[in-house]
């Protein structure tokens, strides 16, 4: 369905990351008052999911994860499912030779690395961790068991409204979250649409960010990205804005309705002629059976000039994806179990919450996380994949009072805002209301420990936690050694297993015991994966 277009007209700014080894920003430096530098405290140190997403420089692949078969190839290397050796867990490694990479392209793949480690949505791909050795980039994403969307698309005539819904409300919802991060993606199509499983309960991810950038609103961006039957027409014309993304959804929702493109053509040349043109057909027997909310959807998103476009946000609260897709009540939010563990969540000791942070990253499954996310975006009204203290306080008000809510809010922000953004991110509300129960099981607490104990001492000491949290800020000495204290049971100045389960415990009052030598149990998830 065309090939990808990438024809550069204007070089626009990028900044080129050397990967580490603990993808924490290297640049020292101190916040200065009038008496001079101003000394960190513990309240300085911030959490956040980019801190987990891993970045090894000297490590090989290999030894961490099992490469298997290959998912895919493209023009610059090839997926392969992989096994993460000590956990099981099944993964997708993206392998691109470096010999591919050259000027601009890699330019643009460090930054598709860096905008991918600040993605943190239910329907964006999850990044764990990016590897290079001398000659390749490897990085480890969720394996997506469902395949393309393109895929499905070729099956079947088209789809139903409810089921074309449900496809578009999870697409739509991750273009308006990055829309509001200022990140344009300029390549959506069917082939960059992932389905996380097979079936009817598939969770949509959205993939490949190596054409997208940041973007400022008050200027128009000039490369020539995009793929011929769903590249917007501004894009063509030199001149365009992030509503770009928008038009595409509303090729690809045109598809979905009626199983052809809205701009074909013999070749390449004769799509992106039809494109420019901007005249599509909403008529014949398929399109009888549309309802009226449908067609108005699609007339809006495929809006010729991108001022009068709709936004994907409002798109979202369009009648036919609100009618068309099941929505959870506010007032069923209200009462859910999410809602009472936000409340009850509390942990105020950096290590423990880190600890969770790691955890949410990494061990989760899209599963797990189902119901919460229901919860999630029943509670963020203007639908940015953030929830703001405004939006807490519509929840909680009904359920204690005006008063009331405003104390409750202002706590689960102190607790829960662990990157002291201003708002609760996705992965910051999982982490506040997953059972802590499920969450905090012997395996998974000691494979959060190992992180930790980067020198595998089988202790975590004061240096492995400045290394962590520190992150170039100027923390006072003495808040390192009082963390190290609250946890220090014996006092010899380390964290043993024992003493970080114990911490943990203190979140849910019992956790499921660790092996007699302090690791886990032996079992089929443990331990080398044969070659």
């Amino acid at each position: 369905m065309g090939s990808c277009m990438s024809s550069n007209t204007r070089t626009e700014s990028t900044n080129k990351v050397a990967p580490t080894a603990s993808g924490a920003d290297s640049t020292k430096g101190t916040e200065t008052t009038a008496g001079g530098p101003k000394r960190m405290t513990a309240s300085d140190i911030t959490l956040s999911k980019k801190q987990f997403v891993f970045e090894h420089v000297a490590d090989n692949i290999r030894d961490d994860y099992l490469i298997g078969k290959v998912l895919g190839t493209g023009a610059f290397g090839e997926v392969r499912l992989c096994t993460h050796r000590k956990t099981g867990a099944k993964r997708a490694v993206k392998i691109i030779k470096k010999s591919f990479l050259q000027g601009k392209e890699e330019t643009r793949f460090l930054q598709e690395i860096e905008i991918l480690k600040q993605m943190d949505h239910p329907n964006i791909v999850r990044m764990f961790e990016v590897y290079q050795d001398p000659k390749r980039y490897f990085i480890v994403t969720e394996h997506c068991s469902g395949g393309e969307l393109f895929d499905q698309i070729i099956k079947r005539p088209y789809y139903s409204e409810r089921d074309a819904a449900n496809i578009m409300k999870q697409a739509l919802s991750a273009i308006s979250y990055c829309h509001s991060m200022k990140i344009v993606h300029r390549d959506l199509k069917p082939e960059n649409l992932l389905l996380d499983s097979e079936g009817d309960k598939a969770v949509l991810k959205v993939i490949d960010f190596g054409t997208s950038q940041t973007f400022d609103p008050t200027q128009k961006m000039h490369q020539t990205f995009g793929t011929p039957y769903y590249i917007a027409p501004e894009i063509l014309s030199g001149e365009y804005t992030e509503s770009c993304d928008v038009w595409s959804c509303g090729v690809i929702l045109y598809i979905l309705l009626c199983g052809k493109p809205p701009f074909d053509g013999e070749s390449d040349e004769d799509i992106l002629k039809n494109v420019q043109k901007g005249v599509y057909k909403i008529s014949g027997p398929i399109w009888s059976r549309v309802s009226p909310d449908g067609t108005d959807l699609v007339k809006k998103m495929l809006k010729f000039d991108p001022e009068r476009r709709i936004s994907a946000s409002s798109a979202l609260m369009h009648p036919w994806i609100q009618n068309n897709t099941e929505n959870m009540a506010i007032e069923d939010a209200q009462h859910s179990d999410a809602m009472k563990n936000l409340q009850s969540f509390n942990a105020s000791n950096k290590l423990a919450s880190a600890a969770l942070t790691f955890m949410t990253t990494h061990m989760i499954s899209t599963e797990e996380m189902r119901e919460l996310q229901k919860t999630f975006e029943a509670l963020d009204t203007t639908k940015d994949g953030r929830l703001s203290r405004e939006e807490l306080l519509d929840g909680y008000t009904k359920l204690m009072g005006q008063v009331a809510a405003e104390l409750e809010v202002e706590r689960i922000m102190n607790s829960v805002d662990v990157d002291k953004n201003g708002t609760i991110d996705y992965s910051e509300f999982i982490t506040a209301t997953m059972n802590k129960d499920k969450l905090l099981t012997g395996e998974r607490l000691k494979n959060a420990f190992d992180y930790f104990d980067k020198n595998k001492s089988g202790f975590i000491n004061l240096q492995e936690i400045k290394m962590m949290l520190d992150h170039g800020r100027m923390i006072d000495e003495r808040v390192w050694k009082e963390l190290i204290q609250s946890v220090d049971l014996n006092g010899d100045g380390e964290i043993s297993f024992a003493e970080f389960q114990k911490m943990m415990e203190q979140l849910i009052g019992k956790v499921e015991p660790a092996g007699k030598d302090g690791g886990i149990a032996a079992g089929p998830s443990g331990g080398e994966l044969p070659e």
